[in-house]
Protein backbone atom coordinates (compact mmCIF):
# COMPACT_ATOMS: atom_id res chain seq x y z
CA UNK A 1 0.00 0.00 0.00
CA UNK A 2 1.40 3.44 -0.97
CA UNK A 3 0.61 6.97 0.18
CA UNK A 4 -0.02 9.94 -2.14
CA UNK A 5 3.71 10.30 -2.90
CA UNK A 6 3.91 6.75 -4.18
CA UNK A 7 6.17 5.74 -1.28
CA UNK A 8 5.37 2.91 1.06
CA UNK A 9 4.94 4.16 4.64
CA UNK A 10 7.26 2.79 7.29
CA UNK A 11 5.54 -0.23 8.80
CA UNK A 12 4.57 -0.27 12.43
CA UNK A 13 5.06 -3.24 14.76
CA UNK A 14 2.75 -6.03 13.71
CA UNK A 15 2.80 -4.95 10.06
CA UNK A 16 4.42 -7.06 7.39
CA UNK A 17 8.18 -7.42 7.78
CA UNK A 18 10.08 -7.50 4.48
CA UNK A 19 7.05 -8.64 2.48
CA UNK A 20 5.95 -11.22 5.02
CA UNK A 21 4.81 -11.13 8.60
CA UNK A 22 7.13 -12.12 11.42
CA UNK A 23 5.05 -15.32 11.60
CA UNK A 24 7.26 -18.15 10.29
CA UNK A 25 4.17 -19.85 8.83
CA UNK A 26 3.25 -16.79 6.75
CA UNK A 27 2.76 -17.31 3.02
CA UNK A 28 5.62 -16.19 0.75
CA UNK A 29 4.96 -13.36 -1.72
CA UNK A 30 2.62 -14.49 -4.51
CA UNK A 31 4.27 -12.46 -7.27
CA UNK A 32 7.04 -14.58 -8.91
CA UNK A 33 9.17 -11.48 -9.54
CA UNK A 34 8.92 -10.52 -5.89
CA UNK A 35 9.79 -14.09 -4.85
CA UNK A 36 12.83 -13.97 -7.13
CA UNK A 37 13.94 -10.60 -5.75
CA UNK A 38 13.36 -11.82 -2.19
CA UNK A 39 15.56 -14.87 -2.83
CA UNK A 40 18.29 -12.69 -4.38
CA UNK A 41 18.19 -10.29 -1.41
CA UNK A 42 18.34 -13.16 1.10
CA UNK A 43 21.40 -14.54 -0.69
CA UNK A 44 23.12 -11.13 -0.74
CA UNK A 45 22.38 -10.57 2.95
CA UNK A 46 23.68 -14.06 3.74
CA UNK A 47 26.91 -13.34 1.83
CA UNK A 48 27.30 -10.06 3.72
CA UNK A 49 26.75 -11.88 7.02
CA UNK A 50 29.44 -14.42 6.11
CA UNK A 51 31.81 -11.59 5.23
CA UNK A 52 31.16 -9.95 8.57
CA UNK A 53 31.76 -13.27 10.31
CA UNK A 54 35.13 -13.61 8.59
CA UNK A 55 35.99 -10.02 9.55
CA UNK A 56 35.22 -10.59 13.24
CA UNK A 57 36.85 -14.06 13.29
CA UNK A 58 40.21 -12.40 12.58
CA UNK A 59 40.29 -11.29 16.23
CA UNK A 60 41.96 -14.24 17.96
CA UNK A 61 41.47 -12.63 21.38
CA UNK A 62 37.74 -13.43 21.29
CA UNK A 63 36.79 -15.39 24.44
CA UNK A 64 35.12 -18.10 22.38
CA UNK A 65 38.38 -18.83 20.58
CA UNK A 66 40.37 -18.67 23.83
CA UNK A 67 37.99 -21.08 25.59
CA UNK A 68 38.84 -24.76 25.89
CA UNK A 69 35.19 -25.84 25.92
CA UNK A 70 34.02 -28.47 23.49
CA UNK A 71 31.06 -27.58 21.29
CA UNK A 72 28.70 -29.65 23.48
CA UNK A 73 29.99 -27.98 26.66
CA UNK A 74 29.62 -24.57 25.06
CA UNK A 75 26.01 -25.41 24.13
CA UNK A 76 25.29 -26.33 27.76
CA UNK A 77 26.90 -23.14 29.08
CA UNK A 78 25.11 -20.89 26.58
CA UNK A 79 21.77 -22.65 27.16
CA UNK A 80 22.15 -22.11 30.90
CA UNK A 81 22.90 -18.44 30.26
CA UNK A 82 19.49 -18.11 28.59
CA UNK A 83 17.48 -20.43 30.85
CA UNK A 84 19.07 -19.53 34.17
CA UNK A 85 18.56 -22.69 36.19
CA UNK A 86 17.67 -25.95 34.41
CA UNK A 87 17.23 -29.61 35.20
CA UNK A 88 19.11 -32.25 33.24
CA UNK A 89 15.85 -33.09 31.48
CA UNK A 90 15.36 -29.42 30.55
CA UNK A 91 18.84 -29.35 29.02
CA UNK A 92 18.36 -32.66 27.20
CA UNK A 93 15.08 -31.43 25.70
CA UNK A 94 16.51 -28.02 24.78
CA UNK A 95 19.57 -29.53 23.06
CA UNK A 96 17.85 -32.59 21.60
CA UNK A 97 20.24 -35.10 23.20
CA UNK A 98 19.85 -37.90 25.74
CA UNK A 99 19.82 -37.35 29.48
CA UNK A 100 22.87 -39.62 29.95
CA UNK A 101 24.84 -37.54 27.46
CA UNK A 102 23.78 -34.31 29.18
CA UNK A 103 24.90 -35.69 32.56
CA UNK A 104 28.42 -36.37 31.27
CA UNK A 105 28.71 -32.97 29.62
CA UNK A 106 27.42 -31.19 32.73
CA UNK A 107 29.95 -33.15 34.85
CA UNK A 108 32.78 -31.69 32.74
CA UNK A 109 31.33 -28.14 32.82
CA UNK A 110 30.99 -28.40 36.63
CA UNK A 111 34.59 -29.70 36.87
CA UNK A 112 35.75 -26.57 35.02
CA UNK A 113 34.01 -24.40 37.62
CA UNK A 114 31.51 -22.94 35.15
CA UNK A 115 28.33 -24.49 36.61
CA UNK A 116 27.01 -25.99 39.83
CA UNK A 117 24.32 -28.52 40.71
CA UNK A 118 21.84 -28.15 43.55
CA UNK A 119 18.54 -29.62 44.72
CA UNK A 120 15.37 -28.15 43.28
CA UNK A 121 13.62 -26.53 46.26
CA UNK A 122 10.23 -27.56 44.81
CA UNK A 123 11.23 -31.21 44.22
CA UNK A 124 14.20 -32.67 46.11
CA UNK A 125 14.44 -35.53 43.58
CA UNK A 126 15.43 -33.06 40.84
CA UNK A 127 18.94 -31.64 40.53
CA UNK A 128 19.16 -28.23 38.91
CA UNK A 129 22.18 -26.85 37.07
CA UNK A 130 23.11 -23.20 36.91
CA UNK A 131 26.12 -21.12 35.98
CA UNK A 132 28.67 -20.05 38.56
CA UNK A 133 29.93 -16.44 38.54
CA UNK A 134 32.81 -17.70 36.34
CA UNK A 135 30.29 -19.25 33.93
CA UNK A 136 28.22 -16.06 33.81
CA UNK A 137 31.38 -14.03 33.23
CA UNK A 138 32.43 -16.28 30.34
CA UNK A 139 29.00 -16.13 28.66
CA UNK A 140 28.89 -12.36 29.07
CA UNK A 141 32.33 -12.13 27.43
CA UNK A 142 31.22 -14.40 24.58
CA UNK A 143 27.98 -12.49 24.01
CA UNK A 144 29.75 -9.12 24.18
CA UNK A 145 32.72 -10.24 22.09
CA UNK A 146 33.38 -8.06 19.13
CA UNK A 147 31.33 -5.16 20.50
CA UNK A 148 34.29 -2.76 20.43
CA UNK A 149 35.21 -3.82 16.88
CA UNK A 150 31.56 -3.52 15.81
CA UNK A 151 31.42 0.02 17.23
CA UNK A 152 34.61 0.89 15.34
CA UNK A 153 32.97 -0.29 12.10
CA UNK A 154 29.76 1.63 12.86
CA UNK A 155 31.76 4.81 13.57
CA UNK A 156 32.69 4.85 9.87
CA UNK A 157 29.03 5.15 8.80
CA UNK A 158 27.18 8.42 8.21
CA UNK A 159 24.17 9.43 10.34
CA UNK A 160 21.59 8.50 7.70
CA UNK A 161 22.99 4.99 7.40
CA UNK A 162 23.14 4.64 11.20
CA UNK A 163 19.47 5.66 11.47
CA UNK A 164 18.53 3.16 8.76
CA UNK A 165 20.58 0.44 10.44
CA UNK A 166 18.99 1.13 13.84
CA UNK A 167 15.51 0.83 12.28
CA UNK A 168 16.47 -2.43 10.54
CA UNK A 169 18.04 -3.85 13.73
CA UNK A 170 14.84 -3.17 15.67
CA UNK A 171 12.83 -4.94 12.95
CA UNK A 172 15.23 -7.90 13.12
CA UNK A 173 14.80 -8.04 16.90
CA UNK A 174 11.01 -8.01 16.44
CA UNK A 175 11.25 -10.93 14.01
CA UNK A 176 13.60 -12.85 16.34
CA UNK A 177 11.34 -12.18 19.33
CA UNK A 178 8.42 -13.63 17.36
CA UNK A 179 10.47 -16.78 16.72
CA UNK A 180 12.00 -17.18 20.19
CA UNK A 181 10.92 -14.53 22.74
CA UNK A 182 13.11 -15.75 25.61
CA UNK A 183 16.34 -15.09 23.70
CA UNK A 184 15.70 -11.49 22.67
CA UNK A 185 15.95 -8.43 24.89
CA UNK A 186 14.78 -5.02 23.72
CA UNK A 187 17.73 -2.70 23.19
CA UNK A 188 17.85 0.09 25.75
CA UNK A 189 18.67 3.72 25.19
CA UNK A 190 22.30 4.57 25.97
CA UNK A 191 22.77 5.16 29.68
CA UNK A 192 19.66 3.18 30.63
CA UNK A 193 20.29 0.46 33.25
CA UNK A 194 19.73 -3.04 31.88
Amino acid sequence: MSDETGKRPDPTPGDHVGGSTADPDADPPADPREQEERQRLLELIGEAQHGMGRFFARDRSLPLLASNLTMQQLKIVMTLSFLGSASGQDLARELGIGLGTVTGIVDRVVAQGLATRHEDPADRRVRRVELTPAGRHLTAQILDAGTATWRDVLAHLDMGTLRDLERVMRRLLDAMAALHPACVREPSEPGTPV
